[in-house]
């Protein structure tokens, strides 16, 4: 899916992504909080292997939700969807719940248009691209879809049918409408830290999408109510 057909989950050119480190785990950077933005430096994770069946209920359809996403860049908030996307939400709460995102990367960061999280494997370069939590859910989203700043959709390939998603997710950085057809399911939309997840749009090769530094996803948090 680059901007006329951009493949965001499985596109081969990710196995190439060269994860450059900011340093060690023992650099001076500043530790961020949610809306102060400042890179911590890290090395880059381990992959990791975990397998999954398609989960049952977390999230209740309509109950409010949201995910706390805490990085080495920051942290920001994302409203879950559970009204239009109760079972795309879901299926991200329960990973969540599981620590699947734990000390995982952004594999792809596309300045000026969008950050993608979520592979397990996607601190390698040689593995990075088509890692995903063992199964799959399909939920197509509304025709009327906009791909906006701060939203944050799933991510799939070009040959999966519209809504298809695992586990990687991708926010939306590009000033206004990302152009994007409304084949991608939506997760829900960025409500605090948005200047966080503009610091790490800021950390990539725009001619590739290969991440210029290593951004960690420490942890992600679902929160309900």
């Amino acid at each position: 899916m680059r901007r006329s057909g951009l493949l965001l989950a499985i596109v081969l050119v990710l196995a190439a992504a060269l994860l450059s480190a900011c340093g060690d785990d023992e650099g001076d950077s500043t530790t961020s909080v949610a809306g102060e933005p400042g890179c911590t430096e890290v090395k880059p994770p381990p992959v990791k292997d975990q397998s999954f069946k398609k989960p049952g209920n977390v999230l209740d359809p309509g109950e409010p939700a949201s995910a706390t996403v805490e990085t080495s860049c920051g942290t920001f908030v994302i409203r879950l969807d559970t009204e239009q996307s109760p079972h795309t939400v879901n299926s991200f709460a329960f990973l969540a719940e599981q620590g699947f995102y734990d000390d995982t990367v952004f594999h792809r960061i596309d300045p000026g248009f969008v950050i993608q999280g979520g592979d397990p494997k996607g601190s390698d370069p040689q593995l990075a691209g088509p890692g995903g939590p063992g199964y799959s859910i399909r939920e197509p989203p509304p025709q009327r879809s906009a791909y906006t700043r701060g939203v944050v959709a799933m991510a799939k390939t070009e040959v999966d049918p519209p809504g298809t998603s695992g586990s990687q997710f991708f926010v939306v950085t590009a000033p206004a409408d990302a152009g994007l057809s409304p084949d991608f399911a939506i997760l829900g939309q960025v409500t605090n830290g948005m200047d966080v997840v503009a610091e790490i749009g800021e950390l990539g090769d725009p001619g590739t999408g290969q991440p210029t530094q290593t951004v960690v996803i420490d942890k992600i948090t679902v929160q309900t109510g």
